[in-house]
């Protein structure tokens, strides 16, 4: 996480709700080299006190984790360049990268297979009702199909025991500069530009 506290202030419901609408991460664990890396969809509890997630069998993390072990899924959200020209501060300022980032730290515990097809179907459901269409289930697979799937995945609960975030936002610059750096940043280099220019614009409540 940033060291500046001032990108740090982001009460905890509020970066769970982000990683929550997000549900989409970096679980990373230790290993002997480099930690092992894996990009996950997840369904954060509405507490925020775990999330499910599964991962194939064939993941070097589904055998890591098999007796359970410490972990991390840090979920990345809008981010952009910004210009000092922006500011409108005059020479003494510097370019920067804005961004948000909310790290989940706890332990990944393997669950039971039949908490497989339950999970996969929680999932699916909480994605599908965001789409402009019917949703989709499971039960439109043919039973052969399904059962190949569930074979080649295994289901885990990671238990959430921190919760960090960084929200940098030009929050340390006076509100007239950060205003019309976002009004500049949506034309400029990054992703998600427009949601990361409206929270340059009100960046979200402080603890």
């Amino acid at each position: 996480m940033h060291p500046n506290p001032t990108f740090r202030g982001t009460t905890r419901d509020e970066s769970l709700a982000f990683a929550r609408q997000r549900g989409f991460g970096t679980l990373a664990v230790s290993s002997e080299g480099a930690p092992l890396l894996s990009h996950v969809p997840f369904l954060l509890s509405e507490d925020g006190g775990y999330a499910d997630l599964h991962l194939v069998r064939s993941n070097p993390i589904s055998r890591a984790a098999k007796g359970g072990l410490p972990a991390r899924i840090a979920v990345s959200g809008a981010d952009g360049y910004v210009s000092p020209d922006w500011y409108g501060l005059g020479p003494d300022q510097v370019p920067t990268w804005n961004y948000v980032a909310v790290h989940l730290t706890g332990r990944l515990l393997p669950l039971p297979q039949d908490a497989l097809e339950p999970l996969l179907e929680a999932q699916s459901a909480f994605f599908e009702a965001r789409l402009p269409k019917v949703p989709w289930t499971m039960d439109k697979m043919t039973e052969e199909t399904r059962a190949k799937l569930l074979r080649m995945i295994l289901p885990f609960r990671f238990e959430v025991e921190r919760v960090d975030s960084t929200w940098k936002l030009g929050q340390n610059k006076p509100e007239t500069a950060r205003r019309a750096a976002a009004e500049a940043v949506g034309g400029g280099i990054g992703q998600e530009l427009d949601a990361l220019a409206q929270l340059m614009r009100v960046p979200p409540a402080s603890d």
